[in-house]
């Protein structure tokens, strides 16, 4: 007895988004640590997946190979756009401590937020506020690195008015030589940003959707709503929105290095993310399952080793 047992005529029956295979989706996730961490040949021949033993390991390697990109790219006096998430975050603090350790100076760097919680129109929660994705860029990365931090100028939030600019401002800077990363994590659905796996049916062709940029007041699916409850709004699933402002394949595809983080393991054995990771790295390219691409360019993707599984029932 099992999902595929009892689906028809559950209320689950219509939940799952329509291009979702979820035969497949259950073979990834029925892997065993050693198969799902086997070399793919979708993958990008520069990808590596990194098992990290702890949360404290996690964080701080992940903060490592931001610091390191944005000191690599000073060093060739190369200017960095960089596409940043709220989620994971713990990486930010070790990001702050090395580029302090080491003097260098983030003055070269064009921050991009990649998402933003919105209202059916794509009004954004004003700065200040405590859920706001730019109140925790700022108080978490931008503001803790003092003299050394990108300046005001060059730090960019997803607001209805600025997120429909970041294309043309990203390929400004590539034209001038810049390199393009971006840093992730997966969604429960296998988001990337708030770009979510039912937005696939609205393109005519796999090519149409890897050119779209962005969108303003992307509807929600419910498990992101409940994966944001859980993990950002201490389990209060009226607090958050239903709606969100974020990029797409069109800029996220485009990154030149890619930096992954997968950290949703809760305690005592539960976790939320397992089944997202795996499908990542194994389910191959797929615009239902949008996080199925990171593994086609180059970088890393941090993940904590327990949400590799083997993923089988236990009753914490």
């Amino acid at each position: 007895m099992n999902l595929f047992t009892t689906l028809e005529g559950s209320l689950m029956e219509q939940f799952f988004p329509k291009g979702w295979d979820l035969q497949k989706i259950d073979r990834c996730a029925s892997l065993k640590p050693q198969e799902a961490l086997k070399r793919s040949e979708h993958w990008s021949p520069e990808f590596r997946p990194v098992p990290c033993t702890s949360l404290e390991q996690f964080d701080t390697y992940m903060g490592h190979e931001i610091a390191l990109l944005i000191k690599q790219t000073r060093d060739r006096g190369e200017k960095l756009a960089i596409i940043l998430p709220v989620g994971p975050m713990g990486m930010y603090k070790w990001t702050v401590y090395f580029l302090k350790a080491w003097n260098v100076s983030a003055s070269h760097v064009y921050g991009f937020n990649m998402d933003e919680w919105s209202d059916a129109e794509g009004n954004t929660l004003p700065p200040t506020n405590p859920g706001a994705f730019q109140y925790a860029m700022e108080n978490s990365f931008y503001e803790l690195l003092g003299d050394l931090t990108v300046p005001v100028s060059q730090r960019n939030f997803a607001t209805k008015e600025n997120l429909p600019t970041y294309a043309d401002k990203i390929a400004k800077l590539k034209s001038e030589g810049a390199k393009l990363a971006v840093v992730y994590g997966i969604g429960r659905v296998f988001h990337i940003a708030f770009w979510e796996p039912h937005f696939a049916g609205e393109y005519g062709s796999e090519q149409e959707w890897r050119a779209a940029t962005h969108r303003i007041a992307a509807k929600l699916h419910p498990l992101t709503i409940e994966q944001n409850a859980i993990t950002s709004f201490k389990s209060r699933t009226t607090l958050v929105p239903c709606y969100a402002n974020t990029i797409g394949p069109g800029l996220f595809l485009q990154a030149d290095y890619a930096i992954g983080g997968a950290d949703g393991a809760l305690g005592r054995g539960m976790m939320w993310q397992g089944m997202s990771l795996l499908t990542t790295l194994q389910y191959g390219p797929d615009p239902w399952v949008p996080s199925s691409y990171m593994p086609t360019l180059p970088g890393k993707l941090f993940f904590l080793n327990e949400l590799a599984g083997p993923l089988e029932p236990e009753l914490n």
